[in-house]
């Protein structure tokens, strides 16, 4: 066997091993379903400036942030990623405003502008905040199921993935409930919130589990991988 050949096998038994961790099982419909049969949902969250709000609206959020919490009925967690913002758009868009640009003194002006930036990132590195909330929905365990029910289930395997997908739509229906319940919330205190949808949460969880390769490597839309709940 040669070298190539033994390189590859050994990266394939990595990434089988280290898939054997997550706890994720699938993605679809705006919804993360884990192994353990639960789900999960995302809110990204925008943030206010708590120290310039004067005595009077920082009470007023204070207040509002605990009658939020009082009225959630079930856990949430929030979550404060930091990460290396990045910019490579913000200075195509700049370089390609430049080349169109007719006026020489603005087009020198774009370009000074784009070193500065440049050398602005290369001194030290520029970091963004983001503020998630995330909303689990834990259903009760289904009791044991009886031997001549499981196989029943074998003999109808078709039947078995009808009910799981049923299964789903009623477990979705009550996390649809919850983030409508914490949207509203975080909307009282003057917050915006939205719900990542099915490519939002695919970006985020790849960017947690593989920040190096993320920053280089940019995932596809999610029609294109075919990874839609459709």
């Amino acid at each position: 066997m040669s070298t190539t050949n033994k390189q590859n096998l050994a990266r394939n038994k990595i990434n089988v091993s280290s898939q054997q961790y997550l706890d994720i099982a699938e993605i679809k419909e705006n919804t993360v379903i884990m192994r353990d049969g639960t789900l999960r949902a995302v809110i990204l969250i925008s943030s206010i400036n708590f120290a310039l709000k004067s005595e009077d609206e920082q009470n007023a959020i204070i207040s509002a942030y605990v009658s939020f919490l009082n009225n959630i009925d079930f856990p949430l967690q929030i979550v404060i990623q930091s990460r290396e913002l990045n910019i490579d758009g913000y200075i195509k868009s700049l370089q390609e405003k430049g080349k169109v640009q007719t006026n020489e003194l603005l087009k020198m002006q774009t370009n000074e502008y784009i070193q500065y930036i440049n050398e602005l990132i290369s001194m030290s590195k520029i970091m963004n905040k983001r503020f998630y909330i995330v909303i689990p929905y834990n259903p009760m365990s289904d009791k044991q199921k009886k031997f001549f029910s499981r196989v029943l289930d074998v003999l109808k395997p078709a039947t078995l993935i009808k009910m799981k997908e049923e299964k789903f739509r009623r477990r979705r229906l009550e996390l649809t409930r919850r983030i409508d319940n914490a949207i509203g919330g975080l909307n009282s205190i003057g917050l915006n919130a939205v719900e990542l949808d099915t490519q939002g949460l695919i970006e985020l969880y790849y960017n947690c589990y593989n920040p190096s390769t993320s920053a280089n490597q940019k995932l596809a839309d999610v029609d294109e991988l075919r990874l839609s709940g459709n």
